[in-house]
């Protein structure tokens, strides 16, 4: 088994003794992953927690010791996931969808307060996080609102949402009235040290666009979101970052030129990071073919140049980290035509077996992988300690293949155009507390 746990790093009591076994010993391949903290873990001494045991068809206990293709990593990180509670429970709920995602590796999990009712006030998310932990098991990252009501008008209570613990701020993707209430709201924030989310959008540039703005849209005769839509809400949203010294994020890339924007901002030393969806690593606008509405999401699927770009821009380390983007939708939403239906993809289930998939690709190695979807999304949200503190571990079987099918998902939606197809990856075992 390779071990791929950060040296210092809480272990779970239930982790059976001959994990520590085979983990003794095994070099951990990456000094990123090594540097997490000074001095290695005592096994004996551990501050883990009892075992979580998930109902698994897939668990292959006799075989971990002979598969070298076998991983120990951290718990995954999500940046970004719509657990559609409060205000979609038709579509998913923190109890489906924070059970799915611990099965599937996830312990902590950032979610955008785009909900019913936005999650601007902060004396609500308390309560918001304990049942997230009391019924899905997970630890809940909340952002919250950056303007009143989602609306772009004014400044949401930035103080309050601080007080109540949000994480970050985010539009969540919402456009403002003009480009003056955003650079004042950017001030506002920055008064009180949080971080700012964004997801670039020019709205005057996508608006009613479902798809792509290339050949596969206008042979479907579908209205197109061109790359400029990304990229120049991008440009001018690094400007204000540097304008106002405020700390950014900048979630769900998803396009050749805004990978190479963002590699200039960071040569020029802004507070900035971001990240990619996993599906836009793996899929691309011909997915669409046919009018494939469980390929329908927002932002869209680009083309082949973009998706080779953000490979690129992922090894070599302009793209900090990749998200799930899990967006669940009932059977419903995806039964009509497809400009007419509801954009999203249920990603929880598929997103470990897409991240082996680059490792096989070569396009990251295991210990890479740690960094983009474990302690990188930790450094980003702001958890590092609390993450490194609670601990816990997956064990990942990098060959195991499986169906994707509507038993197999634990997710409530089963939005996926990887539905009926076979993976291979699986997270067969949980240690949380």
């Amino acid at each position: 088994m390779l071990n791929l746990l950060p040296k210092n790093f809480a272990l779970p009591n239930g982790l059976p003794a001959h994990y520590f076994a085979q983990a003794e010993g095994l070099p951990q391949t990456d000094s990123k992953v090594n540097d997490v903290a000074n001095d290695p873990v005592d096994a004996q001494e551990a501050n883990g927690a009892d075992s979580f045991e998930q109902h698994k068809p897939y668990k292959q206990h006799e075989q971990h010791e002979q598969q070298p293709t076998t991983w120990m990593l951290p718990p995954l990180v999500d940046l970004c996931a719509r657990l559609r509670e409060p205000g979609q429970q038709q579509n998913g709920t923190l109890q489906t969808e924070g059970q799915a995602a611990r099965a599937n590796g996830f312990l902590h999990v950032v979610m955008p307060p785009d909900t019913d009712p936005v999650l601007e006030n902060g004396s609500l998310l308390k309560g918001l996080r304990e049942k997230a932990w009391q019924d899905g098991g997970i630890h809940l990252h909340i952002l919250g609102a950056l303007s009143a009501g989602l609306k772009g008008e004014r400044p949401a209570n930035v103080a309050g949402l601080k007080q109540g613990g949000c994480i970050a701020v985010t539009n969540a993707g919402r456009p403002f009235d003009n480009d003056l209430v955003l650079l004042r709201t950017l001030e506002y924030a920055a008064t009180f040290g949080l971080k700012v989310f964004f997801y670039p959008n020019e709205p005057s540039l996508s608006l009613g666009g479902v798809a792509h703005d290339g050949y596969i849209a206008s042979f479907h005769g579908l209205q197109g979101i061109p790359w400029l839509a990304e990229t120049v809400a991008l440009s001018k949203q690094l400007l204000m970052v540097e304008e106002t010294g405020i700390a950014a994020h900048f979630s769900q890339l998803t396009c050749k030129s805004s990978v190479y924007i963002m590699r200039l901002a960071k040569e020029r030393g802004l507070p900035v990071t971001c990240d990619v969806a996993m599906h836009q690593l793996h899929l691309t606008d011909d997915s669409l073919e046919g009018f494939n509405a469980k390929a329908f999401v927002l932002p869209p699927l680009r083309s082949n140049t973009d998706q080779k770009a953000l490979l690129k821009g992922l090894k070599e380390g302009t793209i900090d980290a990749i998200c799930s983007h899990h967006e669940p939708l009932n059977s419903s939403a995806k039964k009509a035509p497809f400009a007419e239906t509801t954009p999203g993809i249920s990603n929880f289930d598929t997103f470990m077996a897409l991240g082996c998939q680059l490792v096989r690709d070569e396009i990251l190695t295991p210990a890479q992988l740690v960094e983009k979807i474990c302690l990188n999304p930790a450094r980003i949200a702001g958890i590092e300690s609390f993450y490194q503190q609670q601990g816990g571990a997956i064990v990942v079987d990098s060959q195991l293949k499986w169906p994707v099918s509507e038993e197999t998902m634990l997710s409530l939606g089963k939005n996926t155009p990887y539905l009926h197809k076979t993976l291979q990856g699986k997270v067969v075992e949980t240690y949380f507390e």
